[in-house]
């Protein structure tokens, strides 16, 4: 299996588009195909008070948790 291919395992790089800090997620665009990506706070790894939109940062996809769209998980900021 190549895990290169977008999926679970390969790193990606975005940018905070949307944060909805009194709830607890965010969206994420991706650099290249300009998804937008759904994360939750959990999945952030540092302090998500610290995160702003505009902040460049690396994540993997999270399929098994997709019910609405792509998800981000281990978030972590650049």
């Amino acid at each position: 299996e190549n895990m290169a291919k977008h999926g679970n395992g390969s790193h990606l790089t975005g940018t905070i588009a949307r944060l909805v800090r009194d709830r607890g997620f965010g969206f994420i665009k991706d650099e290249e195909s300009e998804t937008q990506y759904f994360f939750h706070l959990s999945s952030y790894q540092g302090n998500f008070e610290t995160l702003s939109e505009g902040d460049r940062v690396r994540f993997v996809r999270d399929t098994e948790k997709e019910q609405k769209g792509p998800r981000a998980d281990k978030v972590e900021k650049l």
